[in-house]
């Protein structure tokens, strides 16, 4: 006779009370009414999670600002940011940037510093990391649950191993073990396309997207994929190496040992060439002198031809593969000039046998700028870390 496993009432409790509070977390302030409809749990239930969650510091109601409509408003839940706080590290080719991130998603606090030399090794980017972790954490008295590391590299997602992070020169690295054992939390490491893709979807130009794809350019070219709601993460974490993605056989060398893939035609290096600038200028001149582009479509689309061929084409295997309903441009794509970027929307849209298909994908910019990876470090660490509040 088989049996049919049933719920405990003390596991249903704690069921709602993390999906009440995940809804605060990513979606911000609602009233008792409006958490009871999203979630459609019953007013009694709604008021019990509620009274709990603010007797022990985690919301806090409020009388909303005074609106044009009669009668008594009712009361905001708002998520207290120092109930829940989480540290964030987001590890570039040329510096890294740490933050204590608060419930609701709010930045707390923060600290960066730039990667020279001997200051990328591992050991040193761990130490500063642990260091500016316990500065911060005293500067707010706060003690973080838990962390999230962004690494631009192939990263296995079970232990935060780092394979390879070749811009980093890092091989092999025991990321998420080493900082687990040091700052003596949870800490979770993942690719910073995967987590900037976790954080449009979440908090940005993504977010209510089903399907989205997050491509950024900064050194190399990166993808992150929210398929049907959920990160894309492939065997073991490893996936969206979409800049790998042969485009040109016999082009450039990439480091990968292949010729001719799609970052070498629209990475840093690629964009420092169609601007007629070395490929060694700082990313301030590259970003200078596609703000002066922007002022004259035809002149920008003219220097910028061919690299926005190549981006066309990238972005059009993209969508016939991933078939998403929007693509969101990151990092140095942010930048160019408007006349481009909708130069580019329109081939992919046409060009692309899926977009015709559904009617056109759209395509977008990040709308959280140089914080992406940040918060995306952020929600990877708030995953666990909601349901111990």
């Amino acid at each position: 006779m088989s049996s049919t496993a049933v719920a405990r009432p003390d596991e249903v409790r704690r069921h709602n009370r993390t999906t009440l509070l995940r809804l605060l977390h990513v979606a911000g302030p609602r009233t008792r009414a409006a958490l009871g409809t999203e979630l459609g749990l019953n007013r009694s239930t709604i008021k019990t999670l509620v009274d709990g969650l603010a007797e022990a510091g985690v919301v806090e109601e409020r009388v909303p600002r005074p609106g044009r409509g009669a009668g008594r408003p009712s009361l905001l839940v708002l998520p207290q940011p120092q109930a829940a706080v989480v540290l964030a590290v987001d590890v570039w080719v040329d510096h890294v940037a740490v933050a204590l991130v608060g419930l609701g998603g709010q930045i707390l606090a923060r600290h960066s510093w730039n990667l020279h030399g001997n200051a990328r090794e591992p050991d040193e980017v761990i130490t500063h990391v642990v260091e500016s972790a316990a500065v911060l954490a005293a500067e707010e008295d706060v003690a973080p649950m838990a962390a999230g590391v962004s690494v631009p590299g192939v990263v296995r997602r079970a232990d935060g191993r780092v394979h390879e992070a070749p811009n980093l020169r890092w091989s092999d690295v025991a990321l998420g073990e080493r900082l687990g054992a040091v700052l003596r939390m949870p800490v979770v490491v993942g690719n910073d396309a995967e987590l900037g893709a976790l954080a449009e979807h979440l908090r940005g130009a993504a977010r209510g997207a089903q399907d989205a794809v997050w491509v950024s350019a900064d050194v190399g070219v990166g993808g992150g994929v929210i398929a049907q709601g959920a990160s894309l993460r492939g065997a073991t974490g490893y996936v969206g190496e979409i800049g790998h993605m042969v485009l040109r056989p016999g082009g450039r060398p990439c480091y990968c040992d292949n010729r001719g893939c799609w970052e070498t035609e629209v990475g840093e290096a690629a964009l420092c060439r169609a601007l007629g600038l070395p490929e060694s200028a700082p990313r301030g001149a590259v970003v200078a002198e596609l703000r002066r582009l922007d002022g004259d479509a035809g002149v920008a689309l003219s220097r910028l031809a061919d690299f926005g061929e190549w981006l066309t084409l990238g972005l059009v295997n993209v969508v016939n593969l991933l078939g998403p309903q929007l693509v969101v441009l990151g990092d140095l794509f942010t930048a160019l000039p408007a006349a481009v970027l909708e130069h580019v929307g329109a081939e992919v849209r046409r060009r692309s046998m899926v977009s015709r298909a559904v009617g056109g994908v759209r395509i977008e910019t990040s709308a959280l700028g140089n914080d992406v990876k940040l918060l995306g470090a952020a929600e990877a660490a708030f995953e666990d870390v909601l349901d111990r509040v």
